[in-house]
């Protein structure tokens, strides 16, 4: 999940590599080391075209907490502070997801779309977490064809797929070895509770959408003492990280696309892509087919049959997918046909920005948290099973990944033991952190109740629409403290669908803004 800078984007500095030991249990605490005591930050205007009142710092942090004196990386913080302060209550800190989301802006976003009487009560926290932005930002190197992770299973193609994934890890290991062993989540957690510390504050509350759901469930295991309110919004699963949680975009697009069959359906004078949902199913794979034998092209874009399957996420949006969809339909029979920018982008997601601290820091986190399998012959396996299972997805999902060949973590997944009084927050139709993966999140933290968005399309639910239905009930919880006496769950708003469409992907002045495949 990315949102747009508002400040420069710093050049990402190349690293040596080294290697790192396990970590022991004992080893693995919690709490940053009792010698490390974070500065007090030195705050000064972000930018001269950004309102006053946008206040930017720098903090140092120990790369490696288990040795607090050693090497230090910057952590780039922002605030703004509450205009009520006889109503401030403490310090809301922001996570736009990820892994590899800047999140320096996050304060100007929630001051334009939170209401008054919530954003009386904090100072609006933004931080790049460490490796993005602006917080010693880190590089692989990479090639934005490398940083395309968007690859299908073939038998014949196979042996490329393994040369790059260990050739991105063979590059992040070469520029920046030295650190990515270190850019976890668990150590983004240290830093944030480094800056609690740097605050003054007893606790932080926070708001974290996507990747940032497991980055605040993360905080409340290894500080739960230091938790206040936190709002987890479009939840992954800490029983899926990692290439569980990318699995899951497999499984859960067969339902979205059974869901779209039925719509489409029920509009086929509009769109005439079939009478019955088995219908419009047959004349999807029917493209799908004739796209693979001969591109199928719109507007100077040509789409193969695995680009068309790699749009997976654009059926959890039926008055999306089904435009795009008669636009193929259109072109294959030779009649006009066009495609509007953000259609465009759902069905061939572009390629990855020129600098690649984004992708960087994603498989750092994702190959980092949690060990992977180190056998390509599993990969090809099980990716081969999957695309029979899940015939959208499956092999794109489960194919091989730079993780196959990354370091081994230094400490293991946290487990979610400890109580935590959170609220969670959930599209049902969510493309990147799909229902399910709310609900495990939900399970594994006890004590936390699900506010879910029924027929919700969309990633990220909190001041993403003004009509949503949830916002009431996540500004009552930060308005308050209290939860809910349970679970809740309310109805999108008619017309949503519409909106989505306008939406997706949605604008970058409104967080999230996720990428196809990002969390």
């Amino acid at each position: 999940m990315n949102i747009t800078r508002l400040g420069p984007t710093l050049a990402a500095a190349g690293l040596l590599a080294t290697t790192v030991p396990l970590l022991s249990a004992t080893q693995a605490s919690a709490a940053p080391a009792a010698e490390f005591t974070p500065q007090k930050p030195a705050w000064s205007r972000c930018s001269a075209d950004l309102p006053a009142s946008y206040e930017c710092a720098t903090l140092k942090v120990p790369l490696d907490y288990r040795r607090p004196q050693g090497r230090t990386i910057d952590v780039a913080i922002s605030r703004i502070k509450s205009e009520n302060p006889a109503k401030r209550h403490g310090a809301l800190l922001f996570n736009p997801g990820g892994p590899g989301g800047p999140g320096l802006d996050m304060p100007l976003m929630a001051q334009e779309l939170m209401p008054k009487e919530v954003r009386d009560q904090y100072d609006l926290i933004g931080f790049d977490p460490r490796g993005t932005g602006a917080s010693s930002p880190i590089t692989c190197g990479m090639t934005e064809e490398e940083q395309n992770i968007v690859r299908p299973y073939r038998e014949e193609t196979y042996p490329a797929d393994v040369e790059w994934a260990r050739g991105v890890a063979d590059k992040c290991r070469e520029k920046s070895g030295s650190v990515l062993p270190f850019i976890t989540t668990r150590n983004t957690a240290r830093d944030m509770d480094a800056i609690r510390v740097a605050l003054g504050e007893k606790k932080i509350s926070y708001v974290g959408y996507s990747y940032g759901t497991y980055l605040g469930a993360v905080y409340t295991q290894m500080f739960p003492n230091r938790t206040d309110r936190f709002v987890l919004d479009s939840g992954v699963d800490p029983q899926r990280i990692w290439r569980g949680m990318i699995q899951v975009w497999a499984t859960e697009a067969e339902p979205a696309f059974k869901r779209w069959t039925q719509w489409t359906a029920e509009r086929d004078a509009e769109f005439g892509l079939g009478a019955t949902p088995d219908a419009v199913s047959k004349t999807f794979w029917d493209l799908v087919a004739r796209a693979d034998r001969e591109p199928i092209e719109i507007e100077g874009q040509k789409y193969s049959g695995d680009d068309i399957r790699a749009g997976r996420a654009m059926f959890f949006y039926p008055a999306q997918a089904a435009p795009a969809v008669k636009a193929l339909k259109d072109a294959a029979e030779g009649k006009p046909a066009a495609l509007p920018a953000e259609r465009r982008r759902l069905l061939k997601p572009a390629a990855e920005p020129a600098s690649d601290t984004g992708t960087a820091v994603f498989w750092s986190v994702v190959c980092g948290d949690v060990e992977w399998p180190r056998y390509p012959e599993q990969y090809a396996k099980e990716a081969a099973a999957d695309r029979a299972k899940y015939p959208l997805y499956g092999d794109f999902a489960s194919n091989i990944k730079p993780c196959a060949y990354w370091q081994r973590p230094i400490e293991p997944p946290t487990k979610m033991n400890t109580r935590a009084n959170v609220l969670t927050v959930q599209n049902e139709w969510d493309s990147q952190t799909p229902l399910t993966s709310g609900e495990g999140l939900h399970r594994a933290l006890k004590g936390s109740r699900m506010l879910l968005v029924r027929g919700g399309e969309g990633h990220g639910v909190y001041l993403t629409d003004p009509r949503s239905c949830a916002d009431a009930a996540v500004n009552a919880y930060l308005g308050t403290g209290r939860l809910p006496a349970g679970d809740v769950t309310c109805q999108a708003a008619p017309g949503g669908d519409e909106r989505k469409a306008d939406l997706v992907p949605q604008s970058p002045q409104r967080f999230p803004g996720a990428a196809p495949h990002r969390f």
